[in-house]
């Protein structure tokens, strides 16, 4: 488990730097001031969790089945709170309105919240 959780830390971290950079170049003429700061927040907490991921591959004190669900918590969050925030910024693109998806983004925000939560009671509960 400790693999596949540092190799999709990997994966988002690769992932925030690529959508980072077409947020500064690609998007600069195509959405206003206002998108793009969106658009970085997305990528600023997906990159954040993408180092939280590696950290929690690292920790030896949680069991493997703690760690299951906080990684679980982590990729879902930046699912639904960074990849909606995307679609939120580029909205203006598209035909599909992705306001009416808009609601999804606290949802991610509360999964990263609890993954935060949950790696400090269970590292606190196993350290001695």
């Amino acid at each position: 488990m400790n693999k596949t959780i540092f190799l999709t830390g990997i994966l988002f971290g690769i992932l925030a730097v690529l959508l980072g950079a077409f947020g500064a170049h690609g998007l600069e003429k195509l959405v206003d001031t206002d998108a793009i700061k969106t658009w970085d927040t997305g990528v600023t907490y997906q990159m954040y969790h993408a180092l939280l991921l590696l950290i929690l591959a690292n920790v030896k004190v949680i069991p493997e089945s703690h760690k299951k669900f906080i990684f679980y918590c982590i990729v879902a969050g930046i699912i639904l709170f960074s990849f909606s925030i995307y679609f939120l910024a580029t909205n203006g693109l598209t035909s599909f309105d992705f306001k009416i998806i808009g609601f999804i983004t606290p949802i991610g925000g509360l999964l990263l919240i609890l993954s935060w939560v949950l790696l400090g009671l269970k590292f606190g509960k196993h350290i001695k």
